[in-house]
C-alpha cells in the first residue's frame, strides 16, 4: 500500500488551515463536521491543510513537524484527504494517493447508491447488542463465525438490506448458526488476485488460517482476513481445527 488507511478522531483538536477559495472553504467544512478546532499557521496543532498547495507555506509547517496535506499537490502531503461515504457512525473512505480525485468522487457516487441510508443504524444496533452477542457466541471464534453469517448476502442482517438494523433482535434469537469447522480447498488459476472467484475471495475474507503451498503469491495471501494464520506446507493439512481453514494451491 502506498499509504496506511486511518480514521482520526479530531473533535476540540486544533488543525491548521491556510489559503482561500472553493478549496478552502471546502476542507473547512469537512474539518467541522469532524468536529476540529480550526486555527491559523501561527498556531500549536498536529495537522495542517494548505488549501492553496502553496510550498513555502508547507515547507514552513512541515519543518515544525506538522504532518500536512496540500490540496492538489500529492508531491508535498504527508497525508490525503480521502472521498468519503458517510452512513454515521459507518464511514467509508476512498483514496488514490493524490492520483486522481475524480475517480475517488465516482467511486464515492457509486457506493452512496449501494449503500442503505439505514446503515449507520445496523451498526448502532450491533453496537447495543454486544452483551448479547457475548451471550450467544460466549467463544470469540465462534461469534465472528455467527456474525459473519449474520452478515453474508442474503443473510438475516445483510447490511445491503433496508430492514437489517431491525432485524437484529430476531437474527440474534435464531436458531441457524455458521458452519461447523471445516476445510476448504481453492485451486487457483492466476497469480492475480483480481482473477479470484467470488467464492474464493469471501473464504479468504472469512477464514481462521490459511495453509498454502509454494508458489502462492503474497498478493494472494494479501486477500486474506488480517489476522488469518498464513502457514506454508506442502500439503493440506491432516488435522481439522476449529472454525474455516483453507487450503491454497496453483493450478498446474
Amino acid at each position: 500500500m502506498h499509504s496506511l488507511p486511518v480514521f482520526l478522531r479530531l473533535q476540540g483538536r486544533a488543525v491548521i488551515l491556510t489559503g482561500e477559495g472553493e478549496a478552502a472553504d471546502a476542507k473547512r467544512r469537512l474539518l467541522e463536521r469532524a468536529g476540529a478546532r480550526i486555527v491559523g499557521e501561527g498556531e500549536e496543532a498536529a495537522f495542517a491543510i494548505v488549501a492553496d498547495g502553496d510550498e513555502a507555506t508547507v515547507q514552513r509547517l512541515q519543518a515544525r513537524g506538522i504532518w500536512v496535506n496540500a490540496t492538489d499537490r500529492p508531491d508535498l502531503c504527508d497525508f490525503t484527504l480521502p472521498a468519503i461515504v458517510d452512513r454515521d457512525p459507518v464511514l467509508i473512505a476512498i483514496g488514490t494517493g493524490g492520483a486522481s480525485a475524480g475517480l475517488a468522487k465516482a467511486l464515492r457516487q457509486r457506493l452512496e447508491a449501494l449503500l442503505p441510508a439505514r446503515l449507520g443504524a445496523l451498526a448502532t444496533a450491533l453496537r447495543d447488542a454486544r452483551a448479547a452477542i457475548r451471550k450467544r457466541w460466549p467463544d470469540a471464534a465462534a461469534r465472528r463465525r455467527g456474525i459473519d453469517a449474520g452478515l453474508a448476502a442474503g443473510g438475516p442482517i445483510d447490511p445491503l438490506s433496508d430492514l437489517a438494523a431491525d432485524a437484529v433482535p430476531d437474527w440474534l434469537a435464531g436458531s441457524g448458526d455458521a458452519d461447523a469447522d471445516r476445510l476448504e480447498k481453492i485451486r487457483l488459476l492466476s497469480a492475480d488476485p483480481d482473477d479470484l472467484t467470488l467464492r474464493a475471495a469471501r473464504l479468504l475474507g472469512e477464514a481462521d488460517r490459511v495453509y498454502h503451498a509454494p508458489g502462492v503469491p503474497a498478493a494472494i495471501l494479501d486477500r486474506a482476513r488480517a489476522d488469518a494464520a498464513r502457514i506454508a506446507a506442502s500439503a493440506p493439512p491432516a488435522r481439522l481445527e476449529s472454525g474455516l481453514s483453507l487450503w491454497l494451491e496453483m493450478a498446474p
